[in-house]
């Protein structure tokens, strides 16, 4: 990390304070000291340990709001070829990450911009970095989830996203520090049809109601207007897996589904494509599937998915 004499002066400032010295500091300096004071670093193993668990490859795209001096964004070029850009709002730390970008031969891969993030440009993003504190995490959420792609993972150190319990939580005993890994859940809450082949059983109409708190799904399953069990409902991103159970014929048949919600040929979400293995004695097979969405319903909890910019 490059020397920052503004950061020393401010804590020599502190540390004469603190030993019982008055020290009147110029409102300038009282102002640098606001921004100065949430900068925390995060050592690199942990930032090694984050980029891992989000499984960083070239083809992603970082952003890391409240960048600091921007070591997150440059360990992603470098280490693992991605290119991203990092907001912050001081100044100071923005040109002191431009610099550190330099050292380490990345800035054509690496950007940083002095803007509040709240006004961050999500778009492009396919990793966003997290080090922010409790407040600041549970102001953003409606942000990362209503301009997220679904699939796009959230890595975040130390601090949680409040009720939108983690996909997956590391802790790393010799720091004391946490870890903490999202994906961003596609909204499929709603009433979906699907008319399935089912070996054994004919084509049989189904009516599947999910609902939907973040990536937690529980559902409701008619076939034919005879209700149908489901099991093991598991959403992570736009991916989604269940089991049906069935009794034909006095046996029951357990249909294995994986599914992808199908944006490229639908931007709203409304389609779900895959296909399902049957599993019962002596039988194993795949048979595609395609589910689409008749009734649109708004996950939860209530105002989570919505975010108004400057909230």
């Amino acid at each position: 990390m490059l020397p920052n004499p503004r950061r020393r002066s401010l804590l020599a400032a502190l540390s004469a304070a603190a030993g019982g010295t008055t020290a009147v500091l110029p409102a300038s300096a009282l102002a640098q000291l606001k921004l100065d004071v949430p900068f925390a670093p995060t050592n690199f193993t942990l930032i090694d340990t984050m980029l891992r668990i989000a499984n960083v490859t070239p083809k992603d795209f970082v952003v890391d709001l409240g960048s600091g001096d921007g070591r997150i964004n440059i360990a992603a070029a470098r280490d693992w070829g991605a290119p991203g850009i990092g907001y912050e709002i001081d100044p100071a730390l923005v040109q002191e990450s431009i610099e550190l970008a330099k050292v380490a031969g990345v800035s054509d891969r690496v950007r940083f911009t002095e803007r509040n993030l709240f006004d961050a440009d999500l778009s492009k993003a396919t990793v966003v970095t997290l080090y922010l504190g409790v407040k600041v995490n549970l102001r953003v959420r409606p942000k990362l989830l209503a301009e997220l792609r679904p699939g796009t993972r959230i890595v975040s150190h130390d601090f949680d996203l409040g009720d939108w319990k983690p996909d997956l939580h590391i802790r790393l005993r010799d720091y004391g520090s946490h870890v903490y890994f999202w994906w961003i859940p596609a909204r499929i809450a709603g009433t979906w049809t699907a008319r399935l082949d089912l070996p054994g059983a004919g084509t049989r109409n189904h009516e599947i109601v999910f609902r939907q708190r973040f990536q937690d799904i529980d559902a409701e399953v008619k076939a034919d207007g005879a209700k149908v069990g489901l099991r093991d409902i598991r959403l992570a991103g736009d991916g989604l897996t269940f089991i049906m159970m069935e009794e034909v014929d006095r046996q029951f048949t357990f249909r294995r589904f994986f599914g992808r919600v199908a944006r490229g040929t639908d931007p709203k979400g409304n389609t779900i494509e895959g296909y399902f293995r049957t599993e019962t004695e002596g039988r194993r097979s795949e048979t595609p599937f395609r589910m689409v969405r008749t009734v649109a319903a708004e996950p939860g909890p209530e105002g989570a998915w919505t975010y108004v910019r400057g909230s």
